[in-house]
């Protein structure tokens, strides 16, 4: 038995932004994007095109949403907005995960409550829906999958840890892909942010959680990125190609949403953390060694990775996908990520976290994997 789900409305295509305001159905809404969409006039074309239901801008977003300058927004927001019932999280992944923080108000109206839920401490209250804000995502990048997914990535690089929300209101109401929004887009997060989709992709399929309607979108994300993201990086101003990425992003987002990420998501955030590591590449490098793991637990699992990969058997689809990263100039060699030494320790506690035990050889794994006795 299984089932899929996925609560979200998708507006896609060329030009669809100019959907918003119909979505906003007369509501105002708060602004949450990323201090470059002002340089680059996308700020303005948002404010241009909400007019009087536009009701502010927060746009000091950084990369990996980090309690440390979350907690001013959380409390600004929710002293200055509370009675604005949308938010608009218009940029990456790291702004969409910002935007969910930003949807439930704790009863004290203070960040610090929805840190101690988030770090499981006894003293933190349970979450409440009752006023939570709607969200509707508008990605800027084709990988996150933030925009079809519940979950949100809050980090604490002080404490070295991270944590994940999700509650039942963190889903977005809509998703607007338009890949007009990523013509500008740089050839590094052009990389990584196509990365991180076909890691997210193939993490659906090698996944315990997978059924066919998340393996069918997975298989098809992943194919069509490794056909379309070295041809996009080397013309970024195509807008088929763009349109092409963000389907695929769309699919392997839609995917995920259903089964949760595997082994290499859990071997990422470490490696991000601890070493700098952007998070598409930290995700995406160890993949032909998870997927030489993958192998043989699953009939349904090795055929579809010999199809993604145009492979006879699975040494030449390792090879494959070990070449399509090093063509596009990302190592897989954890050496160069500066972690050689402990790259069994970290696969070892990585298969122990929530996201390891997704991976369908996680048991196998981890006995081959432990040092002996």
């Amino acid at each position: 038995m299984w089932n899929y789900h996925n609560p979200v409305a998708v507006r896609a295509g060329s030009g669809s932004l100019a959907q918003l305001p119909a979505l906003l159905d007369g509501r105002r809404a708060l602004l949450i994007t990323f201090p470059e969409a002002a340089p680059l006039g996308l700020e303005t074309r948002i404010a241009e095109l909400l007019g009087p239901q536009l009701a502010g801008i927060e746009n000091a977003v950084q990369p990996n949403p980090d309690v440390s300058w979350l907690a001013a927004m959380y409390e600004r927001v929710w002293r200055d907005h509370a009675d604005v019932d949308c938010i608009v999280a218009f940029g990456g992944g790291s702004v969409i995960d910002c935007a969910k923080a930003m949807l439930s108000k704790t009863s004290s109206g203070r960040f610090d409550a929805l840190l101690s839920h988030l770090q499981g401490r006894q003293d933190g209250a349970p979450l409440s829906g009752d006023g939570a804000k709607m969200l509707i995502a508008i990605p800027t990048t084709a990988g996150t999958g933030s925009e079809v997914t519940p979950w949100a990535t809050i980090w604490d690089a002080a404490a070295g840890k991270k944590y994940s929300l999700h509650q039942d209101w963190t889903w977005p109401q809509a998703a607007i892909i338009d890949a007009q929004l990523m013509l500008s887009l740089p050839r590094d997060m052009t990389l990584a942010s196509g990365l991180d989709a076909l890691s997210h992709a193939l993490e659906s399929i090698w996944n315990v959680n997978r059924n066919p309607v998340s393996a069918s979108l997975a298989a098809t994300a992943a194919r069509s990125i490794v056909d379309t993201l070295p041809a996009l990086l080397e013309h970024p101003r195509d807008l088929a190609l763009r349109e092409r990425m963000a389907v695929a992003a769309l699919q392997a987002g839609l995917a995920f949403s259903n089964t949760k990420t595997a082994l290499a998501h859990s071997l990422s955030y470490d490696i991000t953390l601890h070493h700098g590591v952007t998070h598409g590449i930290a995700c995406s490098f160890s993949l032909p060694h998870v997927m030489a793991l993958a192998f043989g637990n699953a009939a349904d699992v090795d055929a579809l990775l010999l199809q993604i990969f145009d492979a006879v058997d699975e040494q030449e689809a390792v090879d494959n996908l070990s070449g399509f990263l090093e063509r596009l100039g990302v190592s897989t060699d954890p050496a160069h990520y500066g972690i050689a030494d402990a790259w069994d320790a970290l696969v070892q506690r990585a298969l122990q976290g929530p996201r390891g035990r997704n991976f369908i050889a996680a048991n196998t794994a981890r006995t081959v994997l432990m040092p002996s006795s």
